[in-house]
């Protein structure tokens, strides 16, 4: 009689997988929220967890209903997975109300996390508002004090930093602003910017990283950008040497794009 054959176990041959973790919404397109984040952690070999922060009904066009998890279940995701699977990074997207900001911060103090990116997200590339009143206390409160790094685009900085943001000038503003309030290091992204695609990065000193702007609209860049600092981070990099890796990584990205023909282009990769 023929017995199965024992396997070897991976105890013995296990290498240090790095691990991360997105805590977003979720997008039926895939172009944003979880879906496109578990697909940049694995652009760069590194393992994916998922926690969902909200529903959404959207396509590549538009943000049509948006359905937030309660904090309460928000917080059972994240005690239940980390019991078992510590990320070596994370990253916050759309977390929608106060209540899921406050959850995941005191989440991240009581397992004492590290390399958390906090992409900022409070509007939809369409206009529609992703996030309930309050937000912007709260991340200016409870998350950007525990941020290694944070990701907002112009707009956002404008919101968290209370400053209007339009011109480089102003987004080196921003960036004082919000590493005052104790985020570690600041990206502001300028992809609104007329003429440049040029983000301002921020330790104590100012690095600029600039780019040729793409002409066209692009679905979850914020997202990718800051999964790809996210799994930089999770790898051992640097917050500077994510910064420009993950640059480098959307130019790439942006050389692989398709359309639906009805909004926004979605990313291959």
């Amino acid at each position: 009689m023929h017995t199965a054959r024992e396997l070897p176990s991976n105890k013995s041959i296990d290498k240090k997988v790095a691990v991360a973790l997105t805590i977003a919404g979720s997008d039926p397109s895939g172009g944003a929220g979880i879906q496109a984040d578990l697909k940049v952690f694995g652009a760069f070999r590194v393992y994916g967890l998922s926690v969902v922060s909200a529903l959404t009904a959207q396509n590549s066009r538009e943000v049509k209903a948006v359905s937030p998890v309660d904090s309460g279940f928000l917080k059972k995701q994240l005690s239940v997975l980390l019991a078992d699977l510590k990320p070596d990074a994370l990253k916050t997207g759309m977390l929608y109300s106060a209540a899921n900001i406050e959850a995941v911060a005191s989440v991240i103090i009581k397992n004492r996390l590290s390399n958390a990116v906090v992409d900022p997200v409070l509007i939809s590339s369409s206009g529609r508002r992703l996030s309930s009143p309050g937000v912007v206390a709260a991340f200016r409160k409870h998350l950007l004090p525990l941020s290694t790094v944070v990701t907002p685009n112009m707009h956002e900085a404008s919101a968290l930093a209370g400053i209007e943001v339009s011109t480089m000038e102003d987004m080196k503003e921003a960036a004082r602003i919000l590493r005052n309030l104790g985020a570690r290091n600041v990206i502001i992204t300028g992809g609104h910017l007329d003429r440049t695609a040029a983000d301002v990065f921020y330790d104590g000193e100012f690095r600029i990283l600039r780019d040729r702007k793409m002409a066209g609209e692009y679905h979850g860049t914020g997202c990718r950008f800051s999964a790809a600092i996210a799994a930089l981070l999770a790898k051992g990099s640097s917050a500077a040497e994510a910064a420009s890796q993950a640059k480098d990584f959307m130019r790439e990205s942006l050389q692989s794009t398709f359309s639906t023909g009805k909004g926004m282009r979605l990313f291959n990769v």
